[in-house]
């Protein structure tokens, strides 16, 4: 078995924020083990038009993603909360081996089960190519930022 991943469901506004902050935390490492450990075995991902099941398949979608989303920075933020959901929006950026930049805007919904291990994580991602000077996210938050959502312009 897993080791359990704190807050559990049901969510309260206090846990469903800490549950968003971690995901955050753990994904601005841009180490796929580590963050496919938030997940159940047979996690259950909608990810743009890829479908995956498992963490073997979170881990190898999330090398390829960041071997091409280069300097990825991510934000998320908590859009709502129910028993053992949580709705999240969340922007992203990253450049591509070319030098472009991008910013990716999605919602994603997530599911939980009773240890705190996400079982289903569905997001439809819309990127926007972006000029190096437009760029508003460097690196994981600062802790003096935690809490306060970006812009989504």
């Amino acid at each position: 078995m897993t080791s359990p991943r704190p807050p559990f469901p049901p969510f309260d506004e206090q846990s469903a924020l800490q549950k968003v902050q971690a995901a955050e935390d753990a994904w601005n490492t841009r180490e796929p083990e580590r963050v496919a450990l938030a997940y159940t075995e047979d996690s259950i991902w909608r990810n743009r038009d890829t479908f995956l099941r498992g963490r073997d398949e979170i881990v190898a979608f999330l090398r390829q993603k960041w071997a091409r989303e280069l300097d990825y920075a991510l934000r998320k933020e908590l859009w709502s909360f129910h028993g053992n959901r949580i709705a999240v929006r969340f922007q992203y950026e990253s450049h591509d081996t070319d030098g472009q930049w991008w910013r990716s805007y999605s919602n994603e919904l997530w599911e939980f089960d009773e240890y705190g291990l996400m079982r289903r994580r569905e997001a439809g991602i819309h990127d926007v190519p972006i000029q190096q000077s437009a760029r508003r996210i460097f690196g994981p938050r600062p802790d003096h930022e935690k809490g306060h959502p970006l812009p989504f312009a």
